[in-house]
């Protein structure tokens, strides 16, 4: 059967996306350090014997025995009040963790996937975003750690398969809403369900014209 080692496995995607290769049949070995991830997210693969969960912070090294097919880096500080609160390990995450996930690959010879995020594009001046289009992120500014940390990771993993050949996949994701999704996330989404729930005003910032690209889990 194929074996995948997942880091972040314990966060809102991540725990979703351990239950999904189980369901087809996968053995999947997770990696989480629950800074932000919850243990409460990984019951019901807990219950699975092709599943095995270690508390590990993927900026040190990473070692695994046995055969590695895919490697799925979902590790990072995601919503901004984790990423604000934790400004350097997030970068230290899309950079080390990166590049040990990556060094993990490598070694294994398994394909390599990065979760990457519609933040690489910063406060883009075209609308929708092509992949052609490169951003307009402010590296010095308080978001700059989210951003710049994702992007440094692409081209890492960039660097990766146009030297060792590591086939790579690199997932953009937009603002994703679904179970587990924390009510304290800070995302627009969840936080008008939190608000709505608790029955209080729901607080739209700046002239209500802007928008969001919203995916459900």
């Amino acid at each position: 059967m194929p074996r995948a080692v997942i880091t972040g496995g314990a966060g809102f995607l991540g725990s979703h996306l351990c239950e999904r290769l189980l369901a087809e049949g996968w053995e999947v070995l997770c990696f989480d350090s629950l800074l932000t991830g919850s243990a409460d997210n990984l019951v019901g693969a807990l219950s699975n014997e092709r599943f095995a969960y270690e508390r590990y912070d993927v900026t040190n090294y990473l070692h695994v025995d046995g055969r590695v097919d895919w490697v799925l880096h979902l590790a990072s500080p995601a919503s901004p009040s984790d990423y604000l609160e934790y400004p350097i390990h997030t970068l230290k995450v899309g950079a080390l963790g990166t590049l040990n996930a990556l060094g993990l690959a490598k070694s294994k010879g398994a394909g390599f996937v990065l979760a990457s995020t519609s933040e690489v594009y910063g406060d883009p001046k075209i609308h929708p975003q092509p992949e052609s289009y490169w951003g307009n992120v402010n590296p010095i500014g308080p978001r700059g750690v989210y951003d710049e940390a994702k992007r440094y990771a692409e081209a890492m993993a960039m660097a990766y398969y146009r030297t060792h050949g590591i086939p790579v996949k690199v997932a953009r994701i937009f603002n994703t809403y679904g179970p587990r999704l924390r009510r304290d996330d800070g995302r627009a989404v969840p936080t008008f369900i939190d608000q709505a729930l608790s029955g209080t005003s729901l607080t739209v910032h700046g002239d209500g014209s802007q928008t969001r690209s919203a995916t459900c889990r």
